[in-house]
């Protein structure tokens, strides 16, 4: 009888860790949208401010992709942007990198003395933006 109670207990053990880990994962899911949505809630009070640059999803993209390149020490050059066909097609990224240039948000400079090949650089405005984006994720991580 004692074997059964032991064995009762265990599955209720092993029943009750899968109750409970189960239950944590749903509370962890429930807390990870809950932070998701006040970062975004917080990014599109941001996004609606008088200062904010108006950019559109494939401009802000774009702009993401070049800081990425640039913070990663491999500047993105003009010709490859044109070639970020999950972005949008050439003449789109075209358009796109003259309103970054026209918001202030990228500029292009040359390396050394090679003229021909230039690269797309965020400006300090894109800098200023991305810190006012990640300041949006910290307060959406630190709300309760």
């Amino acid at each position: 009888m004692i074997c059964v109670e032991s064995q009762t207990l265990r599955y209720l053990s092993l029943h009750t860790i899968y109750l409970l880990a189960f239950i944590t994962k749903l509370v962890i899911n429930m807390e990870t949208k809950q932070i998701y949505m006040r970062f975004l809630n917080l990014l599109h009070a941001l996004e609606g401010g008088e200062n904010a640059p108006e950019m559109d999803l494939e401009a802000k993209k774009l702009l993401e992709v070049i800081a990425v390149h640039e913070a990663n020490k491999s500047p993105l050059t003009v010709t490859s942007a044109m070639n970020l066909g999950h972005i949008a097609s050439p003449a789109t990224i075209h358009r796109k990198l003259d309103v970054l240039r026209e918001l202030g948000m990228i500029d292009t400079v040359f390396e050394g003395k090679n003229r021909r090949t230039k690269y797309l650089v965020p400006t300090q405005a894109a800098h200023d933006y991305f810190d006012s984006v990640g300041k949006a994720m910290t307060e959406a991580l630190t709300q309760p």
